[in-house]
């Protein structure tokens, strides 16, 4: 190992932890922010520290970052292009979503050197957690969240805006919103899009990936609701489309998990149900037949609720809002489950590790 490189590591293991944000970049699983429950306190987790897993060999690592640090937070929006990793929104401690910057982070210069990026021109969204990520041509496509707006915002977007009647501060109210909003790295500039259609209702916790040209909402919560319901955003027309499944639907979930497996199908895993227990169905998604799939997996012993993960988008939700007081459950984690979606190749080395390959 170079001995720059074993330097800025300090752990071999990452903390358990919830509301983490995460993204894969060659083979290599990313980890940063989330926080963690004990019976005394709740606290999150150190902003200097990236966790690192490499699939194939087994290898955890936690690296000490430099730069323009951000505050510590859980709820963040990760996402993962160019090689970076960038980080938008999230709650601290207090459980104020007071995240309205964006940082990045270099993932193949091996410094791990956080950058504070300073848009050049239009208007960051307002304070959210619990948002989504697409990335398509280049840019970051942000979804919903719940978060905090002035009263003139909401009288002026009311129907992207549901109020949370039990939770405002002085002149701060709380809600969930559907709004859409881009940012493009390059250019540096924020834009928020005229969209079409009947856009999904306001929800946060809901989870998204991107196939081709559209990216996909599926689920989430709006006040006491969790759905199961699927909507699709055409990336280049604006256009939103409700997608009503051909076949039986997974029930109403949120801080689920939806990730593009193949060019037409998504996989679905876990969440919490409407009745507030964590699950570990899984299910498969096909675009063009419009049919849900339950999936088999040898992880039904180990149901999971936070954090959705794949290479160009994800995102979490932890509350500080949640009526059933969520982060009081303590039942944390730090390992990291594989589900193998295609059948292994014919001719393959074997080693040690690929007997370990299920869970790293």
């Amino acid at each position: 190992m170079d001995p720059a490189f074993e330097r800025r590591c300090s752990e071999l293991v990452a903390r358990e932890r919830s509301g983490h944000t995460a993204v894969v970049l060659d083979s290599l699983l990313y980890v940063w922010g989330g926080y963690m429950v004990s019976e005394i306190h709740k606290y999150v987790t150190r902003s200097t520290e990236l966790c690192m897993n490499s699939i194939t060999p087994l290898l955890r690592l936690v690296f000490h970052m430099a730069g323009d640090v951000p505050p510590s937070m859980s709820g963040t929006c990760g996402s993962s292009l160019g090689g970076n990793m960038y980080i938008f929104g999230g709650c601290d401690d207090g459980g104020q979503t007071n995240q309205v910057r964006m940082f990045s982070v270099d993932l193949t210069d091996g410094q791990y050197v956080w950058k504070k990026i300073l848009p050049d021109s239009g208007s960051a969204p307002s304070h959210r957690d619990k948002l989504s990520c697409w990335v398509y041509n280049g840019k970051l496509i942000y979804f919903g969240g719940y978060g905090h707006k002035v009263l003139a915002d909401i009288t002026s977007r009311n129907r992207n805006f549901i109020l949370d009647e039990t939770s405002w501060v002085d002149d701060l109210f709380w809600g969930w919103n559907n709004e859409v909003h881009v940012f493009d790295p390059v250019k540096g500039s924020w834009a928020e899009p005229q969209t079409h259609g009947r856009p999904p209702a306001p929800r946060a916790a809901h989870a998204g990936a991107t196939l081709g040209r559209r990216g996909y909402v599926c689920g989430g919560r709006v006040m006491e609701t969790r759905t199961n319901d699927l909507h699709c955003l055409d990336l280049e027309s604006w256009t939103w489309t409700e997608i009503v499944p051909s076949s039986a639907a997974p029930v109403g979930r949120s801080w689920h998990s939806v990730t593009a497996v193949s060019e037409s199908t998504m996989f679905l895993f876990g969440g919490l149900s409407v009745d507030c227990k964590p699950m570990s169905d899984g299910w498969l998604f096909d675009v063009e037949t419009k049919k849900w799939r339950e999936f088999e997996h040898p992880y039904q012993d180990k149901p999971r609720y936070q954090t959705d993960l794949k290479g160009q988008e994800t995102k979490s939700e932890p509350s500080g809002q949640s009526p059933e007081n969520i982060l009081l459950f303590s039942g944390h984690c730090n390992d990291a489950l594989v589900f193998q979606m295609q059948p292994h190749p014919l001719f393959r080395k074997t080693s040690c590790s690929d007997l370990d390959m299920n869970e790293t």
